[in-house]
């Protein structure tokens, strides 16, 4: 089994080193993004929002483990 991948590994690995770069590229919208750019600036709210009140929690001096 083991023999079969590497078989078709070795066969296939040039394709993967063939060709130009930007079409192994992933394209995304401008919608796509703006969306990725949201999500990202929510976690960060969320992660300084928590850091702030993980301190106020006794016992954990806000420390992390």
């Amino acid at each position: 089994m083991i023999s079969g991948w590497k078989r078709a590994t070795i066969a296939k690995m040039a394709s993967a080193f063939e060709g130009d770069a930007s079409s192994a590229e992933t394209t995304f919208s401008e919608k796509e993004v703006e969306k990725l750019h949201a999500r990202i600036g929510q976690l960060f709210v969320e992660r300084d929002f928590l850091a702030s009140a993980s301190s106020l929690v006794p016992g954990s001096g806000g420390k992390k483990r």
